[in-house]
């Protein structure tokens, strides 16, 4: 009998944690394959850490042949070109083709920093944290920033999905100036897309606003929201201010010497544009099951994935994906190909619900949505030093579940269970 072929397409956050959860819900009835841009997981949480040299990159990173490869995982490091779900197949980027009969995409974005002339570490004039590679960079521009000490801008510029990390990495940041006695010479402005500071795009979780707001007070950090960054150039950020009626309420050029803001995201290109399977941006349609409705035999999961905004706001503001919902989503798709590989109708629901540690160095704050879309069961969000050493400890947990290529050990699942946090509906 021919064992049907489960090919996982990206191996971050959700990829990984995807390759450990199918293989161990099809067992020998499947085989599982990852194929990967590159051979290394990043936890792109610490990336706000690399950046101010807190963390060194290696210290986040795992190889994943050899981990996959005792899973019983097959794996290819040469990235995809091109999906074609009608035939069933990828073109990988060394021009050889890989056939499957069920595809989970969870690849993350593409970064559109290309959607703001002047925005971004590749020809522009910004720096960013979405990948270890940027942060490594970010790292080196901090180091010379603070030879020489100016303003700074840290935020999300409009159609962004993903404020935690910006919101972090201005309070860590902040942090650090502190340790370096320089933070009385450098004023510090948020930009960001979002309507109120503390929405994050969920249209606040308990009361993030005021938690947000409060703690940019205390931090001497200015903001302007509904914000839409125009352009940037060398050391000038050109912004204007939003309307509720869409006009523009005021315009600001602010002087920059070092600046982080996070960009936009769209599907990557090997699936953008492929009618039926995405969006105009490129985002995977899945329907409640994670299965995309015109290709039911493939999944998405994590950020790739389509979800409509919250509300209108005056300037575009997207729906970011937790590690924790991708998490609940990466368990539905395990447990329902775990059922058709025996036959039967797929029923999980991945609950997405969000749990978030916001580490601001010195302290946090955290907070669990329940779901991740309103209206919701629990909306709670809390502050503390509690936060910096719980984030701490996540980052090694999670880093040691990647190495031993375990999905969800037991104490984890019993902490989520006291916690009332569940990853499938039921």
């Amino acid at each position: 009998m021919v064992k049907p072929r489960i090919v996982i397409l990206g191996a971050g956050l959700g990829g990984a944690i995807a390759a450990f959860e199918v293989k161990d819900a099809v067992g020998d009835k499947a085989q599982v394959s990852v194929v990967s841009q590159g051979d290394t997981f990043h936890f792109v949480p610490s990336n706000p850490w690399v950046a101010v040299h807190w963390r060194k990159r290696d210290a986040i990173e795992v190889k994943l042949p050899p981990v996959l490869k005792k899973k019983g995982v097959g794996f290819s490091g040469v990235g995809a070109k091109r999906v074609d779900p009608s035939a069933n197949r990828i073109e990988l980027n060394d021009g050889s083709v890989l056939d499957y009969d069920y595809l989970i995409i969870a690849t993350g974005p593409e970064l559109a920093f290309d959607e703001v002339p002047g925005l971004g570490p590749h020809g522009g004039f910004t720096q960013s944290i979405c990948h270890v590679d940027h942060a490594v960079v970010a790292g080196e521009a901090f180091d010379r920033f603070v030879e020489n000490p100016g303003p700074i801008i840290v935020g999300a510029a409009q159609g962004a999905s993903c404020f935690g990390p910006a919101y972090e990495f201005a309070m860590i940041l902040d942090t650090e100036l502190r340790r370096r006695k320089i933070r009385d010479r450098v004023p510090m402005t948020f930009v960001t897309s979002e309507p109120y500071i503390g929405h994050l795009g969920l249209d606040g979780v308990g009361d993030t606003k005021g938690l947000l707001e409060s703690e940019m007070r205390n931090r001497h950090i200015k903001w302007v929201t509904n914000a839409k960054v125009t352009s940037v150039e060398t050391g000038l950020m050109h912004v204007e201010e939003i309307a509720e009626d869409g006009s523009v309420k005021a315009t600001h050029d602010l002087p920059f010497a070092f600046s982080m803001m996070l960009p936009a995201f769209r599907g990557v290109a090997a699936v953008r544009g492929i009618e039926g399977l995405t969006n105009p941006r490129g985002f995977i349609l899945v329907d409640k099951h994670q299965r995309n409705p015109t290709f039911p035999n493939v999944f998405a999961l994590g950020v790739c994935v389509a979800i409509p905004p919250t509300g209108k706001t005056p300037v575009p503001v997207g729906v970011p994906k937790t590690g924790f919902m991708i998490e609940s989503m990466v368990t539905a798709i395990a447990k329902n190909l775990g059922q058709i590989v025996d036959g039967q109708a797929t029923t999980n629901e991945a609950t997405w619900n969000a749990f978030c540690l916001a580490d601001f160095g010195d302290g946090g704050v955290a907070f669990v949505a329940q779901p991740q879309i309103p209206p919701r069961n629990v909306n709670w969000a809390a502050e503390g030093k509690w936060v910096h050493l719980a984030k701490v400890a996540f980052e090694k947990y999670f880093l040691r579940k990647i190495k031993r290529g375990e999905s969800e050990p037991f104490y984890e699942k019993l902490a989520l269970d006291v916690m009332g946090l569940r990853k499938v509906k039921g």
